[in-house]
């Protein structure tokens, strides 16, 4: 495994509160199922395990990579592309936006992009599904926060160790940071600061802009947070 799959796997992989809900959504609105942000794969191999048709997309390749590595024997195509302007030349009954992934965009217009990309490849009564985390609770690094243990995993004699250390906010925008560390099987260490940062959005927002993009609001559904995860609110959009 890649280093750029390792961290997304320690990060992201571990988390499961919200596929109850995906695979709700698959049994109601059917196959085939397109992944926005599928990433390794967390939620586009349990829907294909379920027997639905997956298209996972994601815009980076070592982690589509690994996906298609682990979905051997099931209905799963990766395709790497942008969110916000791909074609697949196909239409799908549920479109699944899982983790934020739509407050990674860089704000409204980007957003938009998204929506009418999706809508094109929506079917006739299909439902785009997005998880927003409207409002995040704000912290900087103390010995409280240090107190949480780091998600840590080993890989071919490397320690690798991330710890959630400040949520900073802006106007727009949240910073979640982290540290992350590596430690070889030599003892040597490397710390680095990780930064990712996600739009502020609420789901009335979102159903605005998707109202804009030729959507109509069907519904919200709520993911509890964990002790590990924020919680989200998954907006529904009806094609």
């Amino acid at each position: 495994m890649t280093p750029t799959v390792i961290w997304h796997d320690l990060e992201c992989g571990a988390y499961s509160e919200d596929l109850t809900l995906w695979r709700r959504l698959a049994a109601e609105c059917g196959g085939p199922v397109l992944d926005v942000g599928a990433g390794t794969g967390r939620v586009a191999l349990q829907l294909a395990r379920d027997g639905w048709a997956v298209v996972a997309l994601d815009h980076d390749i070592e982690l589509l990579n690994a996906l298609a590595c682990r979905a051997q024997g099931l209905k799963v195509q990766t395709v790497c592309a942008d969110a916000r302007e791909f074609e697949l030349g196909r239409a799908f009954a549920l479109c699944v936006v899982p983790m934020q992934t739509i407050q990674l965009l860089g704000g409204s217009e980007a957003r938009m992009r998204l929506l009418r990309c999706v809508r094109r490849h929506l079917s006739d009564g299909g439902v785009l599904a997005i998880a927003v985390a409207p409002e995040l609770e704000l912290y900087e690094t103390d010995a409280e926060v240090l107190q949480v243990l780091p998600d840590m995993t080993e890989v071919d004699g490397v320690l690798y160790s991330s710890q959630p250390v400040a949520i900073r906010g802006r106007q727009e925008s949240y910073a979640l940071v982290r540290r992350r560390e590596r430690v070889d099987a030599h003892g040597r260490r490397r710390i680095a600061e990780n930064v990712v940062r996600l739009d502020r959005l609420a789901p009335e927002e979102l159903e605005r802009e998707g109202a804009g993009a030729g959507f109509v609001p069907s519904g919200r559904e709520e993911v509890a947070e964990t002790a590990e995860y924020a919680g989200s609110v998954v907006v529904m959009l009806s094609g």
